[in-house]
């Protein structure tokens, strides 16, 4: 019985330790929830102005840049997908991948050859464990995304976009990635980003959280290009990826702490529940070990009266 009254402490101590541990996951998440917020909020201006002059560029121009102008007859299709570098975040990772799975069928459906494009650990584990081709991949960075960090992973997308198919390019650029939309709400998207509309300039300024009226009933200036309008598609379109790569980057992070800061609560809320579990466990336990040493005192001390009257006999 005090074999098991001291299995059942060692658990109790076993468990309280990694009930600190998540806890403090816990805390860690829930301050970086913050900062990402303030990092999405920071980075709308600047995508807010940059969408509208995309927008403006776009209508007032009727040049067929490759940026913007759809191929007839796309047979060929890169899909970024950002996922988490470190895990204890639920089902964060996998509801991203199930989505791009979900687009990389859609797509295949459409006659559409797929080129993947992996940010994160997560992902890249994924499809390294299942022998599939990964065009590019970044890792290092999911916690807490950089500026630079979008550049480097719109450079190779918009190379790729810009190069014929027949040489390796392709004809669209789709981004899946987990909005944030609130502390328990993170949705898996996948949208658009290239070949450019005025439907898929709206949805990423909405995406950033501008608000619609900004681009919608918006009567945008007129422009006269110098030295032509492709060159300023060929300065702006770019910018306009990185920027939708970034605030994508952003919200995969706020999306991701959210989603530990939920997982660490409840392994923290299990984690005291098996303690108080373990806790009566051991309180019988010692109940009975007392009950059976009290049993044992009587019996003896009964016994050896009965030795002792039997003796006097």
């Amino acid at each position: 019985m005090g074999a098991q009254l001291r299995v059942y402490k060692r658990r109790i101590r076993s468990v309280t330790a990694t009930k600190k541990i998540t806890k403090a996951m816990e805390m860690i998440a829930a301050s970086r929830i913050v900062k990402a917020q303030r990092k999405v909020t920071a980075s709308m201006p600047y995508a807010n102005e940059l969408n509208r002059a995309v927008t403006a560029v776009a209508t007032g121009s009727t040049t067929k840049h490759a940026l913007t102008t759809e191929v007839e007859a796309p047979t060929r299709a890169a899909v970024l997908l950002i996922t988490s570098d470190r895990g204890l975040a639920g089902g964060y990772s996998s509801n991203a991948i199930k989505a791009a799975e979900r687009l990389r069928e859609r797509l295949r459906v459409e006659g559409k050859e797929v080129d993947s494009y992996i940010v994160g650990r997560k992902g890249v584990a994924y499809y390294g464990f299942r022998e599939r081709k990964v065009a590019e991949s970044w890792t290092g960075f999911t916690d807490s995304p950089t500026y630079g960090d979008a550049k480097n992973v719109a450079a190779p997308l918009i190379e790729a976009i810009r190069t014929e198919t027949a040489e390796g390019g392709v004809d669209e650029l789709h981004i899946v990635f987990t909005e944030f939309v609130s502390m328990m709400t993170q949705n898996p998207i996948d949208n658009r980003m290239l070949p450019l509309s005025l439907d898929a300039v709206t949805s990423a300024a909405s995406a950033a959280g501008a608000e619609e009226s900004s681009t919608k009933g918006e009567i945008l200036p007129l422009f006269d290009f110098e030295p032509s309008a492709e060159d300023v598609l060929d300065a702006l379109l770019p910018r306009y990826v990185e920027s939708r790569i970034y605030n994508a980057l952003l919200q995969a992070a706020a999306s991701e702490h959210a989603a530990r800061r939920r997982a660490m609560k409840s392994a923290t809320d299990n984690a005291g529940d098996l303690i108080k579990s373990l806790s009566r466990l051991a309180n019988a336990a010692r109940q009975a070990e007392i009950t059976q040493e009290i049993s044992e005192i009587v019996g003896g001390a009964s016994a050896l009266a009965d030795a002792t009257a039997g003796s006097e006999k």
